[in-house]
């Protein structure tokens, strides 16, 4: 197991390469000059030259490269080209708040997609597998900010029972968290109930009911637990979805996160918030990937050995 972890890891650092290769190119090639943003159309050539010479820019490209992969690497995300103050100062406290919301949307997703795929899947064609599978084309086909909107227009503003938007008490996480998990936790149900129908198929599934197998133990005892790795997979690559559909969610809701933030950063042309944001949300997805990965390979050791 050690020796599959470490390879997966190995794995990930091209992939890191290429991810600040991007973040680093975007601002690079779109044609802005932030010394021009920082000291203002009016400013000397002398001024605009030792701000250049400040930010580096004054250096060949891959030098430029070089001095922002080094800076990463020593924990330093640069300085904002608006505020003047530390991009960590920015950037951790959004983080940190968007976490806060997509982990109780995770749970809810979970909770919420899990059971409504194994109860559809344990009375297939029935007629409470059409109210599932019709409730979870429904959450499918809404669009995410206007599930938004009408959760805020009952909760909010008719029953007066959530906040509409804000950071500042546990009730204000719901409506966003709600939101957010509906879309995913019906993708969800829809791959456990698949993953689940195929497992019931096996044969070794057929020898046990035929051995007078309690239903219970063929249910969750062997076909859940071999119909695990795609419902594994699902969740794993809905978590990487959810950090990035966080930017419609934290803009309606007016959550301080990193979409909210990373929104506000292009229309300012503070390429240094941009790229740090696009940094943490590219981690934490690989983080994801690979914590899916090592789960794979505690749950089929075939994986792990292949």
């Amino acid at each position: 197991m050690l020796t599959y972890l470490v390879r997966r890891t190995i794995d990930v650092i091209p992939v890191l390469f290429v991810i600040t290769l991007l973040a680093f190119m975007v601002f690079y090639f779109d044609g802005s000059d932030p010394v021009v943003m920082i000291a203002g159309e009016n400013a000397t050539p002398q001024v605009e030259a030792n701000i250049r010479a400040r930010l580096g820019l004054d250096q060949p490209a891959h030098m430029q490269y070089l001095t922002f992969v080094g800076n990463i690497l020593q924990g330093d995300l640069g300085t904002s080209y608006r505020s003047r103050q530390p991009v960590a100062d920015h950037v951790l406290p959004a983080f940190r708040a968007t976490l806060i919301f997509t982990s109780a949307a995770l749970v809810l997703m979970v909770v919420i997609g899990l059971p409504a795929g194994i109860l559809s899947a344990t009375r297939p064609y029935s007629w409470l597998d059409s109210i599932v599978m019709s409730t979870v084309l429904l959450g499918l086909s809404a669009p995410i900010f206007w599930v938004g909107i009408v959760l805020m227009y009952i909760f909010a503003f008719q029953l007066g029972l959530l906040p509409v938007s804000g950071f500042y008490s546990w009730q204000g996480v719901i409506l966003p968290a709600v939101t957010l998990s509906l879309q995913y936790g019906a993708i969800v149900a829809r791959i456990t109930r698949a993953s689940m129908l195929d497992a019931l198929e096996n044969d070794y599934i057929r020898t046990a009911r035929a051995k007078g197998v309690a239903d219970q133990i063929v249910f969750y005892g062997h076909a859940l637990k071999n119909a695990s790795l795609p419902i594994v997979t699902t969740i794993g690559l809905q978590v990487g979805s959810m950090l990035g559909g966080t930017i419609l969610i934290e803009t309606v809701f007016a959550w301080p996160g990193v979409g909210r933030m990373l929104v506000n950063a292009i229309l300012e042309r503070d390429a240094p918030i941009v790229q740090a944001g696009v940094l943490l949300i590219a981690v934490a997805v690989l983080i994801l990937n690979l914590l899916t990965d090592v789960l794979y390979g505690l749950l089929d050791p075939r994986v792990r050995l292949a």
